[in-house]
């Protein structure tokens, strides 16, 4: 299993413990996300890759050219995860938008997917994402009303620990109407712990939860999603 989006920089516990314990529950590779210290982090460990970008929230002090820099690293294999969160509004949204698009082209120019943040800003976020003609995953799947052009567009769709949250069947329904062929996994830990083990700090190895949810909601074996998601993966990220 893969845990395709995970802050192995902000959990609380020693990374080669939580890498030790993912590898335990049978989660081989990690996706950790960040800048410097998550390619630093990906050198570190075999099995882990970097995902590097300014968030959303940081637009306004981060900037491209340390991000085409690390982006040279063998082991960053995406750009992200950027976007519009015009919920939390740590940015301007001016700003949010132009550093949105700006690594939007630095992905178009290296070829790389990008992973992408939206909140409360879908409209906003489709379309800034209408010009861009590489490879999407949408993060952290929240906003059902992207789902039907997010499919028609031919994007990643992953699935966080909150689909399987009682109070959210309207994610558990939207993971059966994404092709088997475009569902991805992830634990955005250490946030969103999945229902099992909800009030913890989430870890990769908890992607399993979010896995076993996945194949219930879908009618599926666990084993035969654990294995599409690692196809899937494997090809939108090139690893």
């Amino acid at each position: 299993m893969i845990d395709t989006h995970a802050h192995l920089d902000a959990l609380d516990d020693d990374p080669a413990a939580v890498v030790a314990r993912a590898r335990a529950a049978g989660v081989t590779r990690i996706l950790t996300v960040g800048t410097a210290q998550a390619v630093a982090l990906a050198e570190r460990f075999d099995g882990v890759f970097a995902i590097v970008g300014v968030h959303p929230h940081e637009s306004a002090a981060g900037g491209v050219e340390e991000i085409r820099r690390l982006q040279a690293h063998p082991k960053t294999v995406a750009v992200g995860e950027i976007g519009l969160d015009w919920y939390r509004d740590y940015a301007p949204r001016d700003v949010q938008t132009r550093m949105f698009e700006a690594q939007l082209g630095l992905a178009a120019e290296l070829g790389k997917p990008v992973v992408v943040h939206t909140r409360a800003a879908d409209d906003d976020t489709l379309a800034v994402l209408a010009g861009f003609a590489g490879t999407v995953v949408l993060h952290c799947f929240s906003s059902p009303g992207m789902l039907e052009p997010a499919l028609e567009r031919g994007w990643y769709v992953s699935f966080a620990g909150n689909a399987t949250f009682k109070n959210a069947p309207e994610l558990r329904l939207a993971a059966t109407q994404v092709p088997s062929d475009r569902i991805l996994a992830e634990t955005d830990s250490p946030y969103l712990a999945p229902q099992p083990v909800r009030g913890r700090r989430n870890e990769p190895a908890y992607v399993m939860h979010t896995l076993a949810a996945l194949a219930q909601a879908r009618g599926e074996e666990p084993a035969e999603l654990e294995r599409q998601i690692d196809e899937n993966a494997t090809a939108c990220f090139g690893l």
